[in-house]
């Protein structure tokens, strides 16, 4: 089983990465031992797994991972670093401040305090804590339908995780001109407009794109959450054209029709994420 988590990942082209790491991704892209497509997502989580129920879980791997999803668009390969290491130490930093006591339920004190004595030590060895992968459980935000469009959708039809799927790809010229005008309607309803979290989500989402190379994919996974929904009901998933609806009409000032196009995607996906809090 997968974790019921979508993702959101930035691919960046090889010429991107300085040398020698972009050597070492070109010759990582062309094995054939590295994870595929189908199985990377389940690859990852059995990673994570072995960590946590490890005699003594591990906060934090002591190497940073050398694996990565890569795609090829158009005879260009890009790569999307995994980055564990530095994905683990910013939510054990995350979890410290949102919810101390899950931090303290599921790692032993000392396991938590070498981790973040490493990652004191370590973070001078990277040239900036962006990640290329934020992760969301039991739900996919709002917010995150904005990058995309109706068309950029690709669904893997079946009842076999992980091969089924259903993943959004986005240019990232286009990704940031979708997220600007969002933002840009957002702003101009003064506050009038549908989600008061998904203004400062959009905002990070907006910022968080502007750290990659503007050659980069922007991609939206649904990844896990594929296993509690049927093939019908993701045919029927329009979450992101009614995200674009509201956002189309906010800038016209049609307020009722955008609150309404809010609320079909909020709606669909409120009880999933109820399934969070459930017995």
């Amino acid at each position: 089983m997968l974790p019921y988590a979508a993702y959101l990942r930035v691919y960046e082209p090889l010429s991107a990465f300085a040398e020698p790491d972009g050597t070492r991704w070109a010759a990582y892209a062309a094995s054939a031992d590295r994870p595929r497509r189908a199985g990377a997502l389940a690859a990852e989580h059995a990673d994570a797994l072995r960590r946590l129920t490890a005699v003594t879980p591990v906060a934090a791997p002591k190497w940073e991972s050398g694996d990565a999803y890569v795609r090829w668009v158009d005879g260009v390969t890009y790569i999307c670093p995994w980055q564990t290491r530095l994905r683990s130490w910013l939510g054990l930093s995350r979890l410290r401040v949102t919810a101390p006591q899950l931090r303290l339920a599921a790692f032993p004190a000392a396991a938590v305090d070498a981790a973040i004595t490493g990652f004191a030590s370590c973070q001078g060895q990277y040239g900036t804590l962006r990640i290329h992968i934020q992760a969301r459980a039991w739900s996919v935000p709002p917010a995150w339908f904005t990058p995309f469009a109706p068309d950029e959708r690709w669904q893997v039809p079946g009842r076999a995780a992980p091969s089924r799927a259903l993943v959004y790809t986005a240019l990232m010229p286009q990704a940031r001109d979708r997220v600007r005008a969002a933002l840009d309607s957002y702003r101009g309803a003064a506050g009038a407009g549908p989600g008061p979290g998904t203004l400062a989500e959009l905002a990070q989402i907006s910022s968080w794109l502007a750290e990659f190379d503007p050659r980069s994919l922007v991609e939206l996974d649904y990844g896990g959450l594929v296993q509690l929904l049927s093939d019908e009901e993701l045919r029927a998933d329009q979450s992101v054209a009614e995200m674009a609806a509201a956002v189309r009409a906010l800038a016209r000032g049609e307020l009722e029709l955008a609150c309404a196009m809010y609320r079909r995607v909020s709606q669909r996906w409120w009880p999933l994420a109820a399934l969070e809090r459930a017995s």
